[in-house]
């Protein structure tokens, strides 16, 4: 059977990546940015000089501009746009994209205008598509040059999720399949935030022993916000979950983390809503939804209000180090 054809959505530096993940063995592969510019050089030089510079691309990958040709007689579309900007994708597509074609989302985040997860999202726009949600430990660098990664991939049932990672994957890009779509998305969207704060406790200096137990108890967020919002608690524990946090809290390439060094000291900095920063978007949707369902998730919490300029970094720290002692394992503690 010859290769199906896969078409990439977003040529950032991890659509990039998985459109050289997914091209391997002659598949075709068609990678759609909004840039023309852009598009024509990367076709030109076969290089993503932008985001991945001295990456070359394999030659059955097409660049394009052209969503409609991008998306013509796909088997399978990645969508790699960042979460904020996925809903205005995805409703250019009820009328280009074949009925039953999967769309994997691979952003990391909660829409703050709607308060809604990715796959919701996909429902909501393409209810003939059925939704699948790809998320992991990985860095689009190490991907692109085939290092070894291993990250999840969740669809409505178990044969889906096993068939699309079948697809999909390759020796190093590993893809272990699940059918707990909200675990495996609520991990890659929470981990964001939790890394921003992280980030913040590197740069303030306040040492490797406060930096595990900020990751530790971060997790314990990620876990009862994600529990109590559907997901199970051994996908949490995995690659989406306890991985992503901990390869995202400890990398100055985590843009995220990255993110949170650089506001620890200084004033919050411009970002356009476009940002691949995801934590800064998705804080704001989560500490509410956190507040709707009475989940305590203090760190999560403290993000948000110093994103929104309702909270200094040093009042933040001062109250997370002043909440009085609790039962490691207590709900809620």
């Amino acid at each position: 059977m010859a290769p199906g054809r896969v078409a990439v959505l977003g040529a950032g530096a991890w659509g990039t990546a998985l459109a050289i993940v997914a091209a391997q063995g002659d598949r075709p592969v068609w990678l759609w940015g909004r840039d023309g510019d852009q598009m024509v050089d990367l076709a030109a030089r076969r290089e993503n000089r932008r985001h991945l510079p001295g990456r070359l691309l394999p030659s059955s990958l097409v660049a394009t501009d052209d969503l409609a040709v991008a998306v013509r007689s796909a088997d399978l579309v990645l969508a790699a746009v960042p979460a904020q900007s996925l809903r205005g994708l995805l409703e250019a597509l009820p009328h280009l994209l074949e009925r039953g074609v999967p769309v994997v989302v691979c952003a990391k985040g909660i829409e703050r205008a709607s308060g809604r997860f990715m796959s919701e999202v996909v429902r909501d726009c393409l209810p003939a598509n059925p939704p699948a949600i790809l998320s992991g430990p990985s860095f689009a660098a190490d991907v692109a040059l085939g290092l070894p990664t291993a990250v999840t991939i969740a669809a409505e049932s178990l044969a889906e999720a096993a068939r699309l990672g079948q697809q999909i994957g390759s020796p190093s890009f590993r893809l272990y399949h699940t059918d707990d779509i909200r675990g495996v998305e609520i991990g890659g969207a929470v981990k964001n935030v939790l890394a921003i704060a992280c980030g913040i406790a590197e740069a303030r200096g306040l040492g490797a022993s406060a930096g595990a137990a900020l990751i530790a108890r971060a997790f314990a967020e990620m876990s009862r916000f994600g529990q109590r919002a559907g997901g199970r608690a051994e996908t949490l524990a995995g690659l989406s979950g306890l991985g992503d946090l901990v390869l995202t809290c400890g990398s100055m390439q985590s843009r995220n983390f990255a993110f949170g060094h650089a506001i620890a000291f200084g004033p919050l900095p411009d970002f356009g809503r476009g940002s691949v920063i995801e934590g800064v978007w998705t804080a704001q949707a989560l500490a509410e939804l956190a507040r709707e369902r009475r989940i305590d998730m203090p760190i999560s919490s403290s993000v948000a209000a110093i994103l929104a300029g309702t909270l200094r970094v040093d009042d933040a720290i001062d109250g997370l180090l002043s909440r009085p002692f609790r039962a490691e394992h207590r709900l809620g503690a």
